[in-house]
């Protein structure tokens, strides 16, 4: 990777492979064959002509999926932020590698493979209230360890992350990328009290008053917000659209990283659906502003992608319908227009 991760991304995103057109309408003109009246199947039907069209197959399949999981620790999280102390962090990682957690649970229910990217947790982000989260060269680093994520080539990429504090982040992600007040955009995290509530607040608007003159630049505010997990994220999430692997993703902090993403380039999500609406504070906001419909809404605000995972068996759904439903002519029936 060059020494300039700006100059990388934006020629990265300068050059991004679009969704074959061809595709999509054979897959259009399948749903319009099945058994089924037209529109029958709602979002199912739109799910599987979106995956035709980036697997440039009429009928598209998912045969591997990957959930990564990107732990991180933040700086802020000293500024009692969280109502849990940055050592879980450590902790979950190690839970996740023993089974332990319910992001296991659910890719073990679904099917799922599961990989966990501890990114040097033992050196948290840097205070973002005091100074940049991150130096160019570690955000650079960060950034291409995400990349790395979707090198097996799954045919879909689920993006979780684990960070005590990193919901601040995502918060101050938010308000330097859409303005408006903190309290717009900080929530209640993993369950924060008042007091700390108003202590996340606080932090988020001293942190974007301290970085304000150089957060035009949405790269920037990745690196002077967010943390070494943000920058993974959407190295992630542009690596896997550079190979034409859809991404689903999970919540609110994994929105914030693919915030950038679309405000360096609107286009930059078009391989991106959104597995659920977290309950976390402002992802309703957040999910209208990338133009993304959630599939789930469960009150889900964990994180670990288990939202995205969860959306993994409507997709699958969505293909098998798309794959294996009979036509009309197959079927011996009369379609509605020969009724």
């Amino acid at each position: 990777m060059p020494a300039s991760l700006p100059d990388f991304v934006r020629d990265l995103l300068s050059r991004m492979p679009r969704s074959c057109e061809a595709s999509l309408e054979a897959a259009r003109a399948r749903q319009a064959r099945l058994t089924k009246p037209a529109g029958s199947l709602g979002r199912l039907e739109e799910v599987a002509v979106f995956f035709a069209g980036w697997q440039a197959s009429p009928e598209p399949e998912v045969k591997r999926a990957l959930v990564v999981v990107f732990a991180a620790n933040h700086g802020v999280a000293q500024k009692g932020v969280s109502a849990y102390p940055a050592s879980v962090t450590a902790a979950m990682v190690e839970n996740f590698a023993a089974g332990g957690a319910a992001i296991n649970q659910i890719c073990r229910s679904a099917g799922l493979e599961l990989k966990v990217f501890p990114l040097s947790l033992e050196d948290p982000a840097g205070d973002i209230t005091e100074g940049p989260a991150l130096s160019e060269a570690e955000a650079a680093a960060a950034f291409a360890l995400g990349m790395k994520a979707p090198e097996s080539a799954p045919a879909l990429l689920c993006v979780g992350e684990m960070g005590i504090g990193n919901t601040t982040a995502a918060a101050a992600i938010y308000h330097a990328l859409y303005g408006g007040a903190a309290a717009d955009w900080a929530g209640r995290g993993t369950g924060i009290s008042e007091a700390g509530h108003a202590r996340k607040i606080a932090a988020v608007e001293a942190a974007v008053a301290l970085h304000k003159p150089y957060l035009s630049d949405p790269l920037e505010v990745l690196r002077r917000l967010g943390g070494r997990e943000f920058a993974a994220m959407a190295g992630a999430i542009l690596a896997a659209r550079m190979r034409r692997i859809p991404v689903m993703l999970d919540g609110y902090a994994v929105c914030a990283a693919a915030a950038v993403l679309h405000a360096l380039n609107p286009a930059a999500l078009d391989h991106c659906l959104a597995g659920h609406l977290s309950a976390e504070g402002a992802h309703a906001e957040v999910l209208r502003r990338l133009g993304k419909k959630p599939l789930l809404d469960l009150g889900l605000r964990l994180g670990e992608g288990t939202g995205a995972a969860l959306a993994f068996a409507i997709v699958k759904a969505a293909l098998d319908c798309h794959a294996g439903m009979a036509t009309f002519a197959e079927a011996g029936i009369a379609g509605r227009d020969e009724v």
